[in-house]
Formats: structure tokens, C-alpha cells, sequence
């Protein structure tokens, strides 16, 4: 071959190699890291509802997008779990709740954070804004506080004759002190004195069911947290075994044997969560997306619990409910 026609080869060769490149680049495969409170188990219908999200969005599991999963079974080991994350540079870390979100930030300021069922982002000082978050943290959220003021409303209906309610509380949970505000306000205007009781462990859960029996509660507000919402069968058995109606913020504690829970539809909102990790795939800023507002909330009343508690449900409750189970 000549000189010439060899430098001509190249040449060619040469120019072809930033196609190439922008091939590969299209076909990168990008990580998201979802930061958990396990038991992974519980958590199926959410994880499925984000997935199903990305693959509607064009994203399919080991070809264009990996998700690293990492389960906490305490509040505890979420930090140490965030920092794994942060460590592998994911593109995004998926930390669902308030209390994720508080491990996460504390690991990184420059990995996007994408939250699902936040209760008071602004509150908290996780973003500025909700209209403009500032930060790199943005996501949907529903108001815990608007939203336990209303479980609270809805379980004085239900037991209309009760003066003393329990409210079972976690400390790690970072919404929580916000929520206690506003429901002791609230339950002034109720008739009801609350016996504010906390758990942050699965341990603490069932001794604040007893201090609360000793104490003489009729029924039992549970606030919503990872803690709590993992922990639906023990809650449904503790709920019986002392002899409480409850009513939870997460629809899946009544699937579980819980009396009632009013709350936003955790699945509509891991679902349109994935549009958030889309686009800062696509070069979004998550200082830039504003935070949207859940905007299903679902009643269910479990007749069959009811019936256990010997508990007769207001009809005027019974015909607002969206769903009720009766076996």
C-alpha cells in the first residue's frame, strides 16, 4: 500500500471514531442506588410500581439501567448504607422517605436524590422550595401533618366515644416532632387527650402497645415511617392482642390485619418518581424540578378486623371508604 493511500485509510478510520464513541454513550448503562428499610419483602408493590415507571419511560433492567438495592433492617445502619451508594458514584440515589433522605444528604451534595413520599421536604430543609428545590434533592411528597390531623379525625369517628387516643411516634423518624404539633392542636378541638408514645425499634413497638393499654387508650394513631409501614403483621397482632383499633398512614398495614389506614397511594407515587430519575438522566437539575404533592389519598377499613375488635363502623365512615375488605 502506498503512503498516500495509507494515510488516507487512517484518515477515514479516524472519522469514524467519534460515531463510535457516541454509539457507546448512547448505550451506557446507568445505576440508580435505592437506599431501603427492609424487610425487602414488604416493599414489593412499591419497588415493582418505580420499576414499571422506568420500563414505561424506555429503561430496561441489565441493558440500560442497573438499580442497586440496599435494605436497612435499622435506622441505624442507613447511613453506613447511604455511603456505599455515594461510594459507587450512582448516577441517582432513590431514598423514598423523610428518613432516607436524611442519611443521604448527610453522604452527598453533588449525586441527584430522588424522594417519593416525603413529608415536609421544605419543613426539613431538604429543599428550599417547592417550586424550586435549590439543592440536589427533589422528588413528590404528601403533608404529614395535614395527613395525620385527618387519621386523626377519621379514628374519633370511628370511636366516637373514646377520650383517650394513643399515638405511636418514632424519634428517628425526622417528620415526626412536626406532625405531634399538629395533632395535639388538632385534638383539642376533637375532645381527646393523646397519650404520645415512641418506637424506634421493633422492640419499642410492642412495649409502647402495653404503656398504652396501661395508660387506658381506646384507640391507636400510628404515624406514618419505614418503621412502622414494614412492619404491618406485628402491628395487625399487637393490634388485637391488646385490643386497639388503629388506624396507619399505608395502605398495606390493613392488607396486613390494621383496622384503617388513610394515606397517599404509595405505589402512584414511586411510579411517578420515575419520571424524576428520567430526567436528570437526561441532564435535569434537580435544583430546577419542582416537588410535586401527592395527589391520591386512599381510605380502607377492614371489616373483618372490625368484627374482631367487636367494632361497629359508622355507616356515614363505611360509605366514604374507597376500599373495604370484609374477608
Amino acid at each position: 500500500m502506498k503512503r498516500r493511500e495509507f494515510i488516507s485509510l487512517l484518515s477515514g478510520a479516524a472519522a469514524g471514531w467519534p460515531l463510535a464513541a457516541r454509539g457507546q454513550q448512547s448505550g451506557r448503562v446507568w445505576r440508580i442506588g435505592y437506599l431501603g428499610f427492609g424487610p425487602a419483602s414488604n416493599w414489593t408493590r412499591e419497588v415493582e410500581a418505580l420499576r414499571s415507571g422506568l420500563r414505561d419511560l424506555g429503561y430496561v433492567e441489565g441493558k440500560n439501567i442497573l438499580i442497586e438495592f440496599r435494605w436497612a433492617e435499622r435506622a441505624d445502619q442507613m447511613h453506613d448504607l447511604a455511603a456505599q451508594l455515594a461510594s459507587m458514584k450512582v448516577d441517582v440515589i432513590f431514598a423514598p422517605a423523610s428518613t432516607h433522605v436524611e442519611s443521604a444528604r448527610k453522604v452527598t451534595k453533588t449525586i441527584p436524590i430522588v424522594f417519593a413520599t416525603h413529608a415536609d421536604p421544605v419543613g426539613l430543609g431538604d429543599v428550599a422550595s417547592l417550586s424550586r428545590p435549590g439543592g440536589n434533592i427533589t422528588g413528590l411528597s404528601m403533608l404529614l401533618t395535614e395527613l395525620s390531623v385527618k387519621e386523626l379525625e377519621i379514628l374519633r369517628e370511628a370511636l366516637p366515644h373514646a377520650r383517650r387516643i394513643g399515638v405511636l411516634w418514632n424519634p428517628t423518624t425526622p417528620s415526626h416532632p412536626t406532625a405531634i404539633k399538629a395533632i395535639k392542636a388538632a385534638s383539642e378541638k376533637l375532645g381527646v387527650e393523646l397519650v404520645i408514645t415512641p418506637a424506634g425499634t421493633v422492640t419499642e413497638i410492642e412495649k409502647a402497645f402495653s404503656t398504652m393499654t396501661r395508660e387506658s387508650v381506646r384507640g391507636v394513631l400510628v404515624l406514618g415511617s419505614p418503621i412502622f409501614n414494614a412492619q404491618g403483621p406485628l402491628l395487625a397482632e399487637l393490634q388485637l392482642k391488646y385490643r386497639l383499633p388503629a388506624i396507619f398512614a399505608y395502605r398495606p398495614n390493613v392488607d396486613a390485619g390494621g383496622l384503617m389506614s388513610y394515606g397517599a397511594d404509595f405505589s402512584d407515587l414511586y411510579r411517578r418518581a420515575a419520571s424524576y430519575i428520567d430526567k436528570i438522566l437526561k441532564d435535569a437539575k434537580p435544583a430546577d424540578l419542582p416537588v410535586e404533592q401527592a395527589s391520591k389519598y386512599v381510605l380502607v377499613i377492614n371489616l373483618k378486623t372490625a368484627k374482631a375488635l367487636g367494632l361497629i363502623i359508622p355507616p356515614t365512615l363505611l360509605a366514604r371508604a374507597d376500599e373495604v375488605i370484609e374477608d
